[in-house]
C-alpha cells in the first residue's frame, strides 16, 4: 500500500514512517519546504513538499496514494481541508491522530476545535479511523518523560501538585506506530474511534518515582498545593514569552487521566506495554540509568 504521512518528520510520525515502510508500505511523507528530512530519509520514503494550511498542494500530494496517515495535530484547524483533499483525490482509508485531551472538563483552548475536527472527519465519506493518544513518551524528544528524567537526575526531592494522586496513563510511541501498521488494512477498525492509552494507569507520584528507578536514582516527593501552583504559573504565564509550563497543563494534573483500550485489542490487537518497561526503554534510549 502507498501511504501518505502528514507530520512525518515530528516524534510520533518519524516512528510511523519506520515502522509502515519496516511493513512492506511505500512511504510518501507531506512536509513543508525546508523541513529536515535526514529523520526518516533512511527508511526509503519519498517526499512531497506542501503544507496543511494549502489543500491543492496536499491535494498534488494524494496523487497516486492509497491511504493518508495524518499524524500531525489537529488542532489547527485543518480537517476540512484535509477530508475535501483525500475524497477528491479518490482515497477512502485514512487513519488520524486526535487525543485524549479532548475528553478533558477543561475549558481548554483547542479541545472545540479537536471535536470539530473529529466530527468533520465522522461525516466524511472516508474510511476513517481516528486515534486518541494519551500522553506520549519513549524516546529522545519527547516534551513530558524526557523533561522528567531531566529533573530526578539532577534533584533529589520533586514537587508534585496535589500529592501527585491523579492517575495518568502515558503511551509508549512505538505502540502507536505499531496501531497503525496493525489497523490499516484492518476493516474492523474502520469508522470508528479509538483511546489508545498505555497499558494501565498510575498515579502520577508513583510514575514520577518508576521515572526516577528507571534512571537509577532514589527520588522523593513533596506534595505541593495545587493553589500556589496555579498562581505562580499563571504569573510566568504573562511575563515570559515561551513559559516552560503553563496552567492548562497544572491543572491537567489535578484530574485523573486513565482510559481504556479494550476496543482497540478487539479491533486490531493493540496491545501496549507497562510503564515501568516503557520508563527502562527511554532511560535507556536517553543514556540514563543501569
Amino acid at each position: 500500500m502507498r501511504v501518505l504521512v502528514t507530520g512525518a518528520t515530528g516524534f510520533t510520525g518519524q516512528r510511523v514512517v519506520r515502522r509502515l515502510a519496516n511493513a512492506g508500505h511505500g512511504v510518501v511523507c507531506f512536509v513543508r519546504e525546508g523541513s529536515r528530512r535526514d529523520v526518516v530519509a533512511a527508511t526509503g520514503a519519498t517526499f512531497a513538499a506542501g503544507d496543511l494550511g494549502d489543500p491543492p498542494s496536499l491535494r498534488r500530494a494524494l496523487v497516486g496514494v492509497d491511504a493518508l496517515v495524518n499524524v500531525a495535530s489537529l488542532g489547527f484547524g485543518h480537517a476540512g481541508g484535509i477530508v475535501q483533499a483525500a475524497e477528491a483525490s479518490g482515497i477512502r482509508r485514512a487513519i488520524f491522530f486526535s487525543t485524549t485531551a479532548v475528553l478533558t472538563t477543561l475549558r481548554a483552548g483547542s479541545r472545540r476545535v479537536r471535536l470539530q475536527a473529529e466530527e468533520t472527519i465522522r461525516q466524511s465519506q472516508l474510511r476513517y479511523t481516528i486515534f486518541r493518544p494519551t500522553m506520549i513518551y519513549g524516546a529522545p524528544g519527547d516534551r513530558n518523560v524526557e523533561r522528567l528524567f531531566r529533573v530526578v537526575t539532577r534533584w533529589p526531592i520533586l514537587p508534585v501538585v496535589g500529592g501527585g494522586v491523579k492517575f495518568i496513563q502515558p503511551v509508549m510511541v512505538d505502540d502507536l506506530a505499531s496501531a497503525v501498521v496493525q489497523a490499516l488494512e484492518c476493516p474492523a477498525a474502520e469508522r470508528r474511534v479509538f483511546n489508545l492509552p498505555g497499558r494501565r494507569p498510575v498515579r502520577f507520584r508513583d510514575f514520577a518515582l518508576a521515572a526516577g528507578a528507571a534512571a537509577g536514582r532514589r527520588v522523593r516527593t513533596l506534595s505541593v498545593p495545587a493553589g500556589p501552583c496555579v498562581a505562580a504559573t499563571a504569573i510566568l504565564e504573562r511575563v515570559l514569552p515561551r513559559p516552560f509550563i503553563r496552567v492548562e497543563q497544572v491543572l491537567r494534573l489535578l484530574e485523573d487521566k486513565d482510559f481504556e483500550w479494550d476496543a482497540a485489542d478487539r479491533a486490531f490487537g493493540y496491545s501496549p506495554i507497562g510503564i515501568r518497561e516503557g520508563l527502562a526503554i527511554e532511560a535507556r534510549r536517553l543514556g540514563i540509568g543501569a
